[in-house]
């Protein structure tokens, strides 16, 4: 089972499980990829839809956008409320995995201004907002619930939504990725051993080292000609300026050894995107809202 199924991710998940697996989608809007159309809180809407499943890939959210927009306590309901019943009505019909898609934007104020932080699953989430707040708690939800019959994987995730070309590229070394390696990282993740709670930082691979977070705060041009020049001459031929600092690097080697997985899509990507006028990618200097962060 799979909820939120018509939103991206979920589309990026259904694509990923579907040539493999039998996927059922439960998504209040409908969709190709969403076959019972509901808010998946609703419990015998949820029940309806966990019948017969091994495995539940939990993927429905209020997000980002809908902070200021919708009240507060919607986003408790359906984050922090809505998460624990679908993994107590899951683990009740015997269901005996859960992967759930939790966001990197947990971290907030972890990130100091004027500095570069090296983020990994040890670094403690300081969040802003009331969606990070409640990705948060339904995380600690999960941990609570899981058990060695009901094993748990949290996969937060790094930015994925379309942005323009050159803040694309350079974020996709170091808080960005593709959306096609987050759902292969769900895929990965129906399957893995180890602890019955387990939680990782999805995002593209890395080009920088922790000792390198000083010069990136201060330089990060002069170090990405360095470790990347592949991206830089590719910045200069179109005209683009590279980054003069970089905030964070996030770090999901333990995404490898756990999950056994990782990215394949880079900076190159997003440039052969933008040229094919995909619409992952946007034109620089396109007027992007930021309520996405």
């Amino acid at each position: 089972m799979l909820t939120g199924s018509s939103g991206r991710v979920g589309r990026a998940i259904f694509s990923a499980l579907s040539a493999h697996h039998e996927v059922v989608g439960i998504d209040r809007v409908p969709f190709s990829s969403t076959h019972i159309v509901g808010d998946f809180a609703d419990e015998e809407l949820l029940l309806s839809a966990l019948r017969g499943a091994d495995a539940v890939f939990h993927a429905a959210a209020l997000h980002a956008p809908h902070v200021g927009v919708v009240p507060d306590d919607e986003f408790q309901r359906v984050n922090v409320n809505g998460t624990r019943l679908v993994a107590e009505a899951a683990a009740a019909v015997g269901v005996t995995r859960l992967i759930f898609t939790s966001t990197t934007a947990l971290y907030g104020e972890a990130v100091i201004p004027g500095s570069c932080s090296w983020i990994d699953e040890n670094t403690l989430p300081l969040p802003k907002t009331i969606y990070h707040r409640t990705k948060l708690e339904a995380e600690r939800v999960l941990e609570s619930i899981a058990s060695p019959e009901f094993a748990v994987r949290v996969l937060r995730m790094s930015r994925s939504f379309p942005e323009t070309g050159d803040v694309m590229a350079a974020y996709r070394l170091h808080r960005g990725i593709d959306i096609r390696d987050v759902a292969d990282a769900h895929f990965a993740a129906l399957t893995n051993g180890g602890p019955h709670f387990q939680r990782c930082i999805v995002s593209a691979a890395t080009s920088f080292i922790r000792q390198d977070c000083e010069l990136l705060a201060k330089d990060a041009a002069r170090l990405l000609r360095l470790r990347v020049p592949a991206l830089a001459v590719e910045f200069e031929r179109r005209g683009w300026s590279l980054p003069n600092s970089m905030d964070r690097v996030y770090d999901s080697a333990q995404a490898g050894l756990l999950l056994g997985w990782r990215s394949r899509f880079g900076f190159e990507e997003v440039l052969a995107q933008l040229d094919r006028r995909s619409l992952e990618v946007l034109p620089p200097g396109a007027s992007v809202s930021r309520k996405a962060e």
